[in-house]
């Protein structure tokens, strides 16, 4: 084996991380690309498809298992055309055999490994298998041998092609879909409520038994539904509830990193304490999102604490030096005292983060370590009291085990200086953690997910007031439009990594950064960021909307000529559809420059998705956000004042106070933004201010209220 570890294999000259983690794995593998799928058909054989990602724990674990193995790797590489996938890089694959699967045997996850015919069709597949019989568990090399000999014999061969062709079939139907209807149910937005409350978990929160998935799409629902009904009858604050607790809780939990912020994938228990430590651009994007929202919407100062201490992580930790930001942070590092160079090195997952009670007294001493050690539920033995694997025996997670009014009372001190001594504490061993070996670092940069996060700390800015928020979003917007946008084409790319950018840019990848933009405009008010958001709306359109049928395909026509099935999302998952994304930005752009058909779109895509979701609303809460937008008619803010004088700031302040979904500020501050700006909005061209104060007129279906020059008036419109 450490000959085969000495010589590396194709994936050698890709960038992708993912990719990179397998280069000197003995298994023969191509990435996804003419040349394997030709050999396939040349040499007859079936295409093992292994699709993963690199901070992805057991992908980690079946390839030490079984990647690494001589053995293993003859059986593959003799019997298959053996393809390693990135699914943060092709998510339009992802998604096709992950159906598959699912299909196959009702449940997906990753790794994932699917068993192709030459021509691409599935007929088996699994996520991790091991190497020996464990738990009741298919074994690898069995499946690999049953299903080599299988393929020479021409009865289960054909057995395997008949299923193929009827499994490809109902999968195009299933994410390639016509249906529409000719009028938009609002009812939807109420079935979707009482789903959510049925499912929701009074005790700690969250909308599924363990494992708890973080789910903002969820929490925007629920705030824009409190929006929606507020002012109704029924006043109902249930929506609300739910959202804040549930963020409560998570923060509270381990799932949330205590000492350097951010939010990891996900909690393996139902009290969100012990977490797969892995953390995602994505998440903590959206999550950021969700608790400046919680925020404006209570004015509790929690919520503002861990939105703030969560773009202070993606800040410290996710941010390239030029701009852009990282994808994601592994589970596993090696453990404390573990060197890099020990042969017997094996990482374990959470080691960077979990803590000995004794290394906890010894570093901060016994005052302060008591005090920290009640607070975030530290004991001897470890406070893992869910670990099926033994992994956390003697190592606690922190988590918020008792309030700063219990602490206090506990060691008859002040709740003043029991926070005083929790925050050097927390500095103390922050200073000593990053000295730790980190986990891997997933160091390409994405489009959408760039994207995500560019809204969010655009939203952080306006909402905290820091202007390093704001600078981190611009600079993370001009370095896409320096790598990953194409000029001369007007070409949008959806991957860049060590100067390579690759692959053509997805609906997402254009939905998402179209709303970082939109929120980026709304924040340091330079006009080019609207005129990029309004080409790249009208490149989605033309590349990707379904004219017939509405709604977005995820890739544009032509994007890979080994597979000709575009397929559609109608849901949203831990990520947002494209498809929900772009209704949004089509409300908020079609008050610029509804010319462009904006709100044809907006409706027809709304029609076709519902018609798909009626029985399950639920399964698209970003969706219903849009839905909600349209039928509370998008306000536009229009403030007109010099940008940095008092009476501005103030003004803008007021209007960034106010939780409003899908509202646009725009401000006017000198002649040039006036003309550049009126050129889509052309009534911008006769406003102007009142006593020569800064002045916002508010204004919804192209009527505007009369002017203000009190920025609490202007509140007072806005609610």
């Amino acid at each position: 084996m450490a000959e085969h570890q000495l010589k590396p294999n194709r994936l050698i000259h890709e960038k992708s991380p993912y990719l990179l983690q397998h280069a000197y794995n003995p298994v023969d593998w191509y990435p996804w690309a003419e040349e394997a799928l030709e050999k396939a058909l040349k040499e007859d054989k079936p295409i093992l498809l292994s699709i993963g990602y690199s901070t992805c724990h057991w992908c980690h674990v079946m390839e030490e298992e079984s990647f690494m193995n001589s053995d293993i790797a003859d059986l593959m590489n003799t019997h298959f055309v053996c393809i390693k996938l990135d699914r943060e890089e092709r998510p339009d694959l992802d998604r096709i055999y992950m159906t598959a699967v699912t299909a196959i045997t009702g449940s997906g996850g990753w790794p994932l490994n699917v068993f192709l015919t030459p021509d691409l069709k599935p007929f088996f597949g699994g996520t991790y298998f091991p190497p020996v019989p464990k738990q009741g568990m298919l074994v690898w090399p069995d499946i690999l041998r049953l299903i080599a000999v299988a393929w020479k014999d021409p009865s289960q061969r054909n057995k395997f092609q008949s299923f193929s062709s009827n499994l490809q079939e109902s999968i195009a139907n299933a994410l390639s879909w016509t249906s529409k209807d000719s009028v938009i149910n609002t009812d939807v937005i109420e079935t979707a409520l009482d789903a959510f409350s049925s499912r929701f978990d009074k005790d700690l929160g969250g909308f599924s038994p363990a494992p708890k998935f973080p789910s903002p799409s969820i929490q925007n629902f629920l705030f824009a539904h409190y929006f929606y009904d507020k002012n109704g009858i029924k006043k109902d604050k249930t929506a609300l509830l739910m959202g804040t607790a549930t963020l409560r809780a998570m923060a509270n939990g381990g799932i949330y990193d205590q000492l350097g912020g951010g939010f990891h994938r996900y909690s393996t228990d139902a009290k969100w304490h012990v977490p797969h430590f892995e953390k995602m651009l994505y998440d903590n994007a959206q999550l950021l999102r969700n608790y400046l929202d919680a925020f404006l919407i209570t004015g509790d100062r929690f919520f503002e604490k861990i939105a703030r201490e969560t773009a202070d992580y993606v800040l410290r930790d996710m941010t390239h030096l030029d701009g852009g930001f990282y994808s994601a942070e592994d589970a596993d590092s090696l453990p404390t005292g573990k060197n890099l160079e020990d042969t017997n090195k094996k990482k374990a997952e959470g080691a960077f983060y979990v803590w000995e009670q004794k290394e906890i007294k010894d570093l901060l001493g016994d005052g302060p370590g008591e005090i920290f050690s009640y607070r975030y539920g530290v004991k001897p033995e470890g406070n893992a009291e869910f670990d099926p694997f033994n992994e956390f025996r003697g190592k606690n997670i922190l988590f918020n085990a008792h309030s700063i009014d219990e602490v206090a009372k506990k060691f008859d001190l002040s709740k003043e200086d029991i926070e005083t001594s929790l925050i050097q504490s927390k500095l103390k061993l922050l200073a000593v953690r990053s000295k730790r070996h980190r986990p891997h670092l997933d160091d390409k940069v994405l489009t959408s997910w760039n994207g995500l996060m560019i809204s969010a700390l655009s939203r952080s800015y306006q909402v905290l007031g820091e202007k390093r928020y704001l600078e981190a979003a611009r600079n993370a917007a001009i370095f896409l439009r320096k790598n990953l946008y194409d000029d001369k084409t007007n070409t949008l790319l959806r991957r860049w990594r060590q100067g390579e950018r690759k692959i053509a840019g997805m609906a997402d990848d254009y939905a998402f950064l179209i709303q970082g933009l939109i929120d980026l405009y709304e924040a340091d008010f330079d006009p080019g960021w609207i005129e990029w958001a309004l080409k790249l709306m009208d490149d989605q359109i033309q590349l990707f909307y379904d004219a017939e049928n509405g709604g977005f395909f995820m890739t544009r026509k032509g994007h890979d000529k080994t597979i000709d099935l575009r397929i559609k999302e109608d849901t949203d998952n831990v990520i947002p559809s494209a498809a929900s994304v772009a209704v949004s930005n089509g409300l908020r752009l079609a008050k610029f420059a509804d010319s462009r058909g904006y709100s044809v779109v907006v409706e027809q895509t709304l029609k076709s998705i519902l018609a798909r979701i009626h029985s399950q609303p639920d399964s698209a809460p970003e969706l219903l956000v849009a839905l909600i937008t349209s039928l509370t008619q998008p306000v536009e803010v229009i403030i007109i004042g010099e940008r940095n004088t008092a009476e501005t700031r103030s003004m803008l302040k007021t209007v960034n106070s106010v939780y409003y979904p899908g509202k646009i500020v725009l401000l006017v501050d000198n002649d040039t933004t006036q003309d550049r700006l009126a050129q889509y909005l052309p009534f911008i061209a006769s406003v102007k201010k009142i006593d020569d104060k800064t002045t916002a007129y508010v204004c919804t279906d192209k009527t505007c209220k009369p002017p203000v020059t009190d920025p609490e008036a202007v509140k007072k419109l806005l609610n």
